[in-house]
């Protein structure tokens, strides 16, 4: 996604689309991973890169369109969300919980 200040909701909602779609593991958060702006989003971030998962992101905080095109698409409210192989896991509680299961690591390496 370039410049999301410039594009439409619908080029907005295509380049979501293509983030998921092109990336076997995508994460919408707040801020970035190395600079993660809150805990979920730092949570998230601490558990793929102690699995060493070669993820996408993006941050959310960009451009506030940005997070509601995502929303109405995901139909997920909250923030992070994570993707693996084009469909949605969940957020920050989903994720730990999965990764305390042991069922993340299976999903991210299917």
């Amino acid at each position: 996604m370039s410049d999301v200040t410039t594009m439409t909701d619908e080029q907005i909602l295509e380049a979501i689309k293509g983030e998921v779609a092109g990336n076997r593991v995508f994460l919408y958060m707040k801020g970035t991973p190395d600079a993660p702006a809150c805990g979920f989003s730092m949570r998230v971030v601490q558990i793929l890169d102690h699995l060493g998962v070669q993820y996408g992101a993006r941050n959310i905080l960009e451009d506030p369109r940005v997070r509601g095109v995502l929303s109405g698409w995901s139909d997920w409210p909250t923030i992070p969300q994570l993707f693996v192989n084009g469909s949605l896991v969940g957020g920050c509680d989903i994720v730990t919980e999965l990764f305390q299961d042991g069922e993340l690591q299976p999903m991210l390496e299917s």
